[in-house]
């Protein structure tokens, strides 16, 4: 057998005396910056500790720029944002035990949203492992398996020579459809020993694509072309494949109204005449919905959230496309088609008939009206005004970051995210904390643009430490909390369900002296004077806190 080495690539004589000199003084820890140089990282995000300092020492060697959190869940926000900005693999390195299980409630946000995470964690030394109980410092029976459930695949690295291969295994896992968080776990004696292995150069690890099957493309181009009532939903998987394009001209080309998922926000025009918006904890949606007789759902798994709590009952034929086998049919019968939604879109895009339909820009028009009466009923002005003053402060490039927060459940129905991937919130794992950091994680990603963080009083306390980040890394976020004094949320679901609230009620700092105590300016701000007041702080540069003391209340919801 035969093999072509053209396309392998060649070493100067130069690098080629660095691979048989390699510099002296190099260790496991620079076999991990070094491939992930290779690999085309620019970025890592990450918390020191005692079993990972010969990664961290490494850095100190490298060009890589290391942005460190206080809190290693912060830490993974943060690398989730990076990732879903960039649609490139953000670096996560952890420590042992703790700093690791730490970090897992991030991982559990960036899995449900898809998020290219790569958490290279240390281990105790290879001679306590195996479960033999020896009492390391930091020791689990099985610190894999508290990762198993959550990532898309774990990597275990036992010798240096293994460490390239492994980070560039883990790189194409996380980066292929869909995009993912990954695991990787190296001794601490692996990171410190003194290696010869020669010095990584470039490294490929280009995703495997994921295409649709051509019979299965010619089916959906046929239900399409032949519907009466077609129906679009668009979901995250639309924008982490960057394919709101194909999209819209797949709509346009067929008339088909289109309505996108929390995860999917910006995926498709709010103005659009065909644009349902998102209004999905809807029944007018829902019927609307219901009524399809051929429904397209792209790159959703038509969980929870985007079926009004499984309420939905489509009547007519479902399309699937879905990056992700297991969410393939999961709740609804459907044509499946396993494939990026890119991809897919594109396809379809080619094989579908123009069909004309002069009636579906109306009957999106009654679906609207009908959603604006009831939300008009309920005496919700001082929510709207709110969300509303947001809309206007925030520039149309600039991406914004929700934690858990009331204003945030309203944002994924009735704001207009006007750009593709500029709207993140935490809701695939429903996590609190996830607002702030993350909008350093997207700072980090582009320092030119401002961004934004909405989170409620709650969920600021769990990332309060993150205004030191801020502020040693100089970087150009706002943070609106809204302080009502309690979780929010919580209390209108206790208060509906049994009358009375228990453990919602929070004591909380005054979050003006705090910032300030941080050397972050803030300002207190009301509902009257909020977008002048944002506008001002998006403006400026480095890092600045908006309060609203406010309470806000929620739509009432139709599933009930």
């Amino acid at each position: 057998m035969s093999h072509d080495h053209d396309d392998r690539p060649q070493l100067t004589a130069a690098q080629a005396a660095a691979v048989l000199n390699p510099p002296a003084g190099r260790n496991g820890g620079d076999l991990v910056v070094e491939t992930l140089q290779g690999l085309g990282a620019t970025t890592v995000f990450g918390l020191p500790g005692q079993h990972a300092l010969g990664m961290f020492d490494a850095l100190r060697r490298s060009s890589l720029r290391y942005v460190g959190l206080r809190v290693e869940n912060n830490a993974g926000f943060a690398a989730d944002a990076y990732g879903r900005i960039t649609g490139e693999v953000a670096p996560l390195l952890l420590s042992t035990g703790p700093g690791a299980l730490t970090s897992l409630a991030a991982l559990q946000e960036a899995a449900a949203a898809s998020a290219p995470v790569l958490a290279i964690s240390s281990q105790i030394p290879s001679a306590g492992l195996g479960g033999g109980r020896h009492g390391y410092l930091h020791e689990l029976r099985d610190q894999q398996a508290s990762v198993r459930d959550i990532v898309k695949s774990v990597h275990t690295v036992r010798t240096a020579s293994q460490i390239p291969s492994a980070i560039a295994a883990a790189w194409e896992s996380a980066l292929t459809a869909p995009h993912g968080p990954v695991w990787v776990e190296i001794p601490q004696d692996v990171l410190l020993a003194e290696t010869t292995v020669p010095v990584v150069s470039a490294m490929d690890a280009t995703p495997r694509e994921l295409y649709p099957r051509p019979e299965l493309t010619i089916a959906a181009a046929h239900l399409l072309s032949n519907a009466e009532r077609p129906v679009i939903i668009a979901g995250g998987g639309v924008v982490r494949s960057d394919a709101s394009g194909k999209l819209r001209a797949l709509a346009e080309k067929i008339d088909a109204p289109v309505v996108t998922t929390f995860g999917g926000k910006g995926a498709f025009p709010w103005e659009h005449p065909l644009s349902l918006r998102s209004w999905l904890e809807d029944r007018h949606t829902t019927d609307f919905l219901e009524d399809a007789d051929v429904l397209l759902v792209v790159g959703s798994g038509l969980g929870e959230l985007s079926s009004n709590y499984h309420t939905f009952r489509p009547r007519g034929r479902v399309i699937q496309i879905e990056a992700d086998a297991g969410k393939l049919e999961s709740n609804h019968p459907a044509l499946g088609i396993h494939s990026d939604a890119r991809e897919a879109l594109a396809d379809l895009l080619e094989a579908v008939e123009r069909r004309e339909d002069p009636d579906a820009a109306e009957r999106v028009r009654t679906v609207l009206e009908k959603v604006r009466v009831r939300i008009e009923a309920q005496d919700l002005t001082l929510e709207q005004q709110v969300l509303a003053a947001v809309r206007e402060a925030l520039p149309d490039a600039a991406p914004s970051f929700w934690d858990m927060t009331i204003l945030a459940y309203w944002a994924w129905s009735a704001f207009d995210a006007r750009r593709p991937n500029t709207m993140h919130s935490a809701q695939g794992a429903g996590g609190l904390g996830y607002g702030f950091p993350a909008a350093i994680g997207a700072a980090a990603a582009d320092p030119t643009k401002p961004v934004l963080a909405v989170s409620g009083d709650g969920g600021a306390m769990y990332s309060i430490a993150e205004l030191a980040t801020a502020r040693q890394y100089d970087l150009p976020l706002t943070w609106l909390i809204v302080d009502d004094g309690g979780y929010g949320i919580l209390r209108e679901y206790m208060t509906g369900a049994f009358g009375e609230t228990t453990g919602t009620e929070l004591a909380r700092p005054d979050f003006v002296a705090l910032a300030e105590s941080f050397g972050v300016p803030a300002v207190r701000t009301s509902p009257e004077s909020l977008a002048a007041d944002l506008s001002k702080a998006l403006a400026a540069t480095g890092p600045s806190v908006v309060v609203l003391p406010a309470l806000l209340r929620m739509f009432e919801p139709t599933h009930l």
